[in-house]
């Protein structure tokens, strides 16, 4: 999925998901993992609860600290973490 966001906006929302109290049902920070089953898990539970709290987006946020909430960077590539054959499924910049 590609994004038509500037990086103005997408700068201001990861600015907005880091300045919340701690993770919700529909925002979770990851700092480096790269497991494709478990992204995929996180992203179906995502999903699942952004519906279920009303909310129109979800997110998974690689590069924030889980406790500080801090940007810390990742190594996490999306372009190159795949599960077979699939192509990326995430390929939101930030």
């Amino acid at each position: 999925m590609t994004t038509d966001r500037s990086d103005e906006y997408l700068h201001a929302l990861l600015r907005e998901l880091c300045g919340l109290p701690k993770e919700t049902e529909w925002v979770e920070f990851k700092q480096n993992n790269a497991d494709p089953q478990q992204i995929g898990e996180y992203i179906s539970a995502i999903s699942n609860s952004t519906a279920l709290c009303g909310k129109t987006n979800g997110y998974v946020v690689w590069g924030v600290n889980n406790e500080t909430h801090n940007i810390v960077g990742t190594s996490f590539s999306p372009h190159t973490t795949r599960k077979g054959n699939e192509e990326p499924a995430i390929c939101m910049r930030v």
